[in-house]
Parts: structure tokens; C-alpha cells; sequence
């Protein structure tokens, strides 16, 4: 076990509830694109990121409450936006989903869905609301 990883752990365990195992991990891990050739080495740790983002998302707190064990919320917010944007987080839910639905033993993608009329119209003003980005420590 490398430092990264014994680092990621605390007597055993996970750090957060949120923090991604490496089971998960050997499946999302594929879906993150490697830096970019020619440039500067990255030099942030991807999954230590990922962590950030789910942490923030099952949680709901706000990214300037990120805990300091944490990678800065500057870098863990540019790179959720980016990846948002390329249609990354999409991917690791579809795969994070297929891999639960699979694991309770039913088929990789659900044959009926219910739809009330109140949700359907909050996804069409989003539809033709488009997205709006910010930049980190804008509000």
C-alpha cells in the first residue's frame, strides 16, 4: 500500500461515508480523462477530488465547507465544472447506477419509470434554461 492510499485511510477505514472504495474507484477511475500531453504534470490526486466532489454532494454542504483534509475547494470546484461539462459525472452515474442496479441482482437498466407531472415540468424549464457556470468563490 503506497502512501496515497494509507493516507486515504484511518484506522482501516474510509475518511467520509462519501469517499470512494477502490472497488468503486477500479470503475470510475477509466472514466477521467489523463492530463493533457505537453503541459504541466498534474499534479493533484483525482481520486482525493472525486472524494471532495461526492462529499459535497451527499452531504450538501457548500463547496467553501469542504473539510481542510480535503483538496482546496478552488480545485476540486474547476475541476467538477470541467467535468460536468465534458459529460463525465453523467458517465460515472450511469456506471455507478448499472453496477448497483447489477449488484441487487436486477437488470442493468430499468424497465419502468414513473414520472409525476411536477417533475416533468421542472425538466422542461431546465431543458430551455441552459446551463450557468461560475467560477470558484463566485455566488
Amino acid at each position: 500500500m503506497d502512501s496515497a492510499t494509507s493516507a486515504r485511510r484511518i484506522g482501516g477505514g474510509l475518511r467520509y461515508p462519501s469517499d470512494l472504495t477502490d472497488d468503486v474507484w477500479a470503475l470510475v477511475a477509466p472514466l477521467i480523462r489523463p492530463a493533457k500531453r505537453g503541459g504541466r504534470r498534474r499534479t493533484v490526486d483525482v481520486r482525493g477530488v472525486l472524494n471532495a466532489v461526492f462529499y459535497v454532494l451527499t452531504s450538501g454542504c457548500q463547496w467553501q465547507a469542504l473539510p481542510t483534509d480535503l483538496p482546496p475547494k478552488c480545485t476540486v470546484w474547476d475541476c467538477f465544472s470541467r467535468w460536468e461539462w465534458e459529460g463525465t459525472i453523467e458517465r460515472i452515474n450511469h456506471v455507478l447506477a448499472v453496477a448497483v442496479r447489477e449488484q441487487a441482482g436486477r437488470e442493468a437498466s430499468p424497465t419502468t419509470a414513473i414520472i409525476d407531472s411536477q417533475t416533468a415540468k421542472t425538466a422542461q424549464k431546465r431543458l430551455y434554461g441552459g446551463p450557468v457556470r461560475l467560477r470558484c468563490g463566485q455566488a
